[in-house]
């Protein structure tokens, strides 16, 4: 039975890549410094799944920056200011395109779906001249073969490419993206046809707008695409990759009708609906890519629960056209808990990094095969019930309050006009107060006070005395601008969402859990793993002593609840509604 992986996190287990790339920006380093530090990590990527028994380890799943930047790179689709006279994209263009630079803005990001991560759109218009520009998709599948691995390159599928870009400037916001596909397919066939020359003998197109509600026009631009692309493609085992949400009947139908696919890809931990489409109806003689690894949180898997589903599958699509794989890349999950000093064993055994989850893959591959690992499969179990169990996740006092809500409770007694009479006759603010959002830029100095106060450098009474200097200062500067309603400017804070999580119950802390958002910017999501209570008051005495400074009133500043639920890793044993209503 096989294994495979969708993608990889990038920066590495301790960030060596967000490191590399800002000391190349700051000139610090070379572009062979760079490279090198890339090249380490993408050897030891693939070292570690082939070590780990991964049979389908995927390449071109690295990228400097962003894969949706790469895929542009790739068809040449460079916007116009950034001075591009053609040849192979070099790191000037490609950094230019992603971060802007003295003469030009950057291209547009926005969020990958419903992750965190977020993405470069491109910029099309019917005067894009598309060329073959960046070969890194070859050059990674030869680099890896050098070392012995055999890989599948991955790449952007053309569709998806063209969903996810927008119309460049002075384009009319009308124009129909897809009609570039028969501009860009070319490219396409160039690549593959480099990588089987070059004795690639899968290649994954990874296509997950096809989760997207798509109309009949859209759906049958992945028909014409692969229809095109058939004959390029004979010779090679196809892998068509779909994530992060249910395929409608009809997106699955087009998928299951593409020429030239050997293999679908399909998240099976948010795609239920998907499961029972495969269940009624899958192509004989295709090979089922089943993703059943969760790639979005930090959870261990319920091995029991999953290879239940895989037998079930394998009496769909025949024991030797089942794949066992994570249910989109390893991308948005932290690397390795391996390197997790601080949290303690009890709630260590109940997740899985990137690392945990690629033994986790093949454990179960091995497990269909009939070599399953007893221990493994037994620790896990173990693991599984301690978690359901366990007196720090389930809290009585939450409970209760939980379920003595009513719809009332989520309603204001009073109306919004009582509320604003009431409003203004304690504050007496102008028709058009002014006032910030919260947060003032934190100083060098600031942040060096709260790590010596973290590592117990300075006392508690120096700390605060630095904290309240701060905030006199921003005090004082609102008051000197006129601004109606003040802000403490949130000195005390180290982040948005940790600050609070850390003040309540339930929430866990890593210490190398970082998962990229964008470009070398990282984040490290807290873990809510038990019902969630706030023991003592948060902000009260920063907010008072911040009031105490002026007459004018002081803003108190709190973390909206969906904010925190969003930029965490949140429980996956109860819906994420159960999560806004507490």
């Amino acid at each position: 039975m096989a294994s495979h992986i969708v993608g990889y996190p990038r920066m590495g287990p301790k960030r060596e890549l967000k490191f590399a790339l800002e000391s190349f920006w700051d000139k610090k380093s070379s572009a062979e410094d760079l490279q090198k530090v890339a090249a380490d990590l993408r050897s030891s990527i693939w070292k570690q799944m082939s070590d780990a028994g991964i049979k389908y380890i995927p390449s071109n799943t690295f990228s400097y920056y962003d894969q949706v930047l790469d895929a542009t790179s790739m068809l040449g689709a460079v916007p116009p200011r950034y001075g591009w006279n053609g040849g192979e994209i070099g790191f000037d263009t490609y950094f230019s395109m992603a971060r802007g630079n003295a003469s030009v803005p950057a291209m547009e990001m926005t969020k990958w779906f419903d992750t965190n991560y977020h993405f470069i759109v491109p910029e099309l218009g019917p005067d894009v001249n598309f060329s073959y520009a960046s070969h890194k998709a070859v050059d990674e599948y030869k680099e890896a073969k050098a070392l012995g691995v055999n890989t599948v390159p991955v790449l952007i599928g053309p569709v998806s490419y063209l969903l996810l870009s927008k119309p460049a400037k002075g384009v009319e916001k009308t124009f129909s993206l897809l009609s570039l596909l028969p501009k860009i397919l070319p490219i396409y066939k160039e690549v593959i046809s480099e990588l089987k020359a070059a004795g690639a003998s899968w290649i994954q197109f990874d296509e997950p707008t096809l989760v997207l509600d798509l109309d009949s026009h859209k759906l049958q631009a992945f028909t014409a695409a692969y229809d095109d692309l058939e004959s390029t493609l004979s010779g090679l085992n196809v892998l068509i990759e779909t994530y992060f949400a249910d395929l409608t009947a009809e997106a699955y139908k087009t998928l299951i009708g593409l020429k030239g696919v050997t293999a679908y890809g399909l998240d099976l931990v948010r795609g239920a609906q998907t499961l029972d489409l495969v269940k009624s109806n899958f192509p004989k003689g295709k090979y089922l890519f089943a993703g059943v690894v969760d790639g979005r949180n930090i959870w261990a898997n319920d091995l029991a629960a999953s290879f239940s589903t895989l037998k079930e599958l394998e009496a769909v699509v025949g024991k030797e056209n089942l794949v066992v794989s994570t249910s989109c890349s390893l991308l948005h999950t932290a690397v390795d808990l391996v390197n997790e000093t601080k949290l303690d064993d009890e709630i260590k055994s109940w997740l899985a990094f990137a690392a945990q989850k690629v033994v986790e893959v093949n454990a179960l591959a091995k497990a269909l095969a009939g070599q399953k690992d007893e221990a493994f499969f037994s620790a896990n179990a173990a693991a599984q019930a301690s978690r359901k169990s366990s007196p720090r996740v389930t809290n009585e006092a939450v409970q209760k309050a939980a379920a003595a809500l009513k719809g009332s409770d989520h309603r204001r007694a009073t109306n919004v006009s009582a509320r604003l009479d009431a409003q203004q006759k304690k504050l007496n603010l102008p028709i058009l107060p002014t006032t910030t959002i919260g947060s003032f830029p934190q100083t060098l100095e600031l942040r060096r006070v709260r790590r010596e106060f973290k590592a117990n450098k300075i006392s508690e009474d120096d700390y605060i005395k630095a904290i309240k200097e701060e905030i006199k200062k921003v005090v004082d500067l609102q008051e000197e601008l006129d601004i109606d309603v003040l802000v403490h400017g949130e000195p005390e804070r180290n982040d948005m969402v940790e600050y609070f999580g850390e003040q309540l119950s339930g929430f866990a802390f890593t210490v190398n859990g970082w998962v990229q958002s964008y470009g070398s910017r990282c984040v490290k999501p807290p873990i809510i793993y038990g019902d969630v209570s706030r023991p003592k008051p948060m902000t009260v005495f920063w907010s008072s002593t911040a009031q105490s400074m002026t007459a004018r009133p002081m803003k108190g500043m709190l973390t909206g609840p969906v904010t925190i639920l969003n930029w965490s890793f949140v429980r996956n044993d109860q819906p994420r509604l159960t999560f806004n209503d507490l």
